[in-house]
């Protein structure tokens, strides 16, 4: 495995494209409909306190259970606006039962501690994530951070945490993105030293989507529109060598801006190739673009599979009848046979918990979100002194702790920094009960104790 490493990712993403904007957005964010956030997108609440007990930073730092040996404050940084706010749909109910979770505290080496989460929001934007993890360091005085959701919001945040000594855990970034576009070399030792990470990567996506694409007769033309930022440049220079590998034609018109509005030459380029197959991992309004377009084209490829676009309901209910048969691979879903370690609940139990409190369809972020919190608790305790900023980030080096997600073991994988974790391919259908649409696994090639049901029917 670190040989093929080696070779398919020895370019570097480019570190202009990853701190470069993706988006500006503003606002606060309503937690499990209990806690109000500050102006500043900032929700502070010390678990010992009380769960759901709204607080100003000055009380929260004041406020810990009684006979405590002090409190544990842990920053979480997500996208709540900005082009990847679908992200961050779920935060208020993650971080609500997180907050229940350690209502008393959390014990470790026979001393309880209070548990503060100061929660923000990156707007998708790296300047804003990289100023408010140095805020959070720098003035909150943090003692370990998490942080979610495509590299411009967790590359600057571990890179902060890792120039500063704070231990940091994040996810939802492909984990090549995240270790080769903060600087590391491939077949060279890890440069990190406090950050670490879990999430899927090429190999996952390679042989989720390949073992689903054999399930559609076609002339095996892949049509790649991968954006020309830190998700698109790591999956062209590590995905396009495996497809070809496997006896794929891949078809790249090049690198596109975000925010593109003329998709015309790639779905020109596409239909004169005859590609039969699109991977797309363009954001959502891209994407709601390049679908339409291609419909006008009279562009009808027998599958396309969508990365960013295809992850949330909300984002194929605003495709309307071009979202129906779409193929997306998820993280997570209400059948993994997992449960969260801190709070007890199994995947179905959380997705049902979500969507009885906010009424809306369960999404695939839930998961990683919630096994955070999992990750956070176990080393915290791993660590055996939670204030101990190096011994909290030498317990996670060997960290074991089971996940909605599934089984996490850092130490395992060729990078020791990272957790590779499973993905599953669906296809969103037309909804036949409460929701506009569903999703249905129709392979579990990495995790067959996942179940499938149904097989992939051609997109158009």
């Amino acid at each position: 495995m670190s040989g093929e490493i080696d070779n398919i990712l020895s370019t570097k993403v480019s570190r202009r494209d990853l701190i470069k904007k993706a988006g500006l957005g503003a606002g606060g964010v309503m937690i499990g409909g209990l806690l109000s956030a500050c102006g500043d997108g900032t929700t502070t609440t010390t678990a010992g306190g009380g769960a759901g007990t709204t607080t100003t930073a000055a009380a929260a730092a004041a406020t810990t259970t009684a006979g405590s040996a002090g409190t544990i404050k842990i920053g979480f940084i997500s996208p709540r606006t900005g082009p990847a706010a679908s992200f961050g749909e779920t935060d208020g109910y993650v971080l609500d039962a997180a907050r229940k979770a350690w209502a008393s505290g959390i014990v470790v080496g026979g001393k309880t501690y209070a548990v503060e989460i100061i929660d923000k929001d990156g707007q998708t934007n790296p300047a804003q994530g990289a100023a408010l993890a140095q805020e959070l360091i720098n003035s909150d005085k943090i003692d370990l951070m998490l942080a979610t959701s495509t590299p411009e919001t967790t590359n600057p945040v571990a890179d902060a945490c890792e120039a500063a000594g704070v231990p940091c855990v994040t996810t939802t970034t492909p984990w090549e993105a995240w270790y080769f576009g903060r600087g590391a070399k491939p077949g060279q030792p890890s440069p990190f030293k406090f950050t670490y990470h879990f999430a899927y990567g090429t190999e996952q996506f390679f042989k989720s989507y390949t073992a689903t694409w054999a399930q559609v007769p076609t002339n095996k033309k892949v049509g790649v529109l991968l954006p020309n930022d830190a998700d698109g440049n790591a999956i062209r220079a590590s995905f396009a060598p495996l497809l070809t590998k496997a006896g794929y034609t891949v078809v790249d018109p090049g690198a596109y801006e975000n925010g593109t509005n003329d998709f015309s030459t790639h779905i020109n380029k596409f239909k004169s190739e005859d590609c039969q197959i699109i991977n797309s991992l363009a954001i959502p309004p891209d994407f709601a673009i390049f679908s339409r377009q291609s419909a006008q084209l009279g562009y009808k490829p027998k599958i396309v599979q969508s990365g960013k676009s295809g992850l949330f309901p909300s984002d194929i209910e605003a495709l309307g009848s071009l979202g129906y048969n779409l193929a997306s691979a998820l993280y997570f879903a209400p059948i993994f046979p997992y449960k969260s370690s801190l709070t007890g609940a199994t995947a179905q139990q959380i997705c049902d918990g979500y969507q009885q409190a906010s009424g809306k369809q369960w999404n695939a972020q839930l998961g990683p979100s919630a096994a955070l919190f999992d990750v956070a608790n176990a080393a915290l305790i791993a660590g055996n002194d939670p204030l101990n900023k190096t011994a909290v980030a030498e317990a996670i080096k060997t960290l074991q702790v089971e996940t909605p997600i599934g089984i996490l073991k850092w130490g395992s994988f060729p990078v020791p920094n990272v957790v590779p974790t499973v993905v599953v391919n669906g296809q969103w259908v037309k909804g036949t009960g409460q929701y506009p649409v569903d999703w249905a696994c129709v392979e579990n090639t990495l995790d067959p104790t996942i179940p499938t049901s149904a097989k992939l029917v051609p997109y158009a």
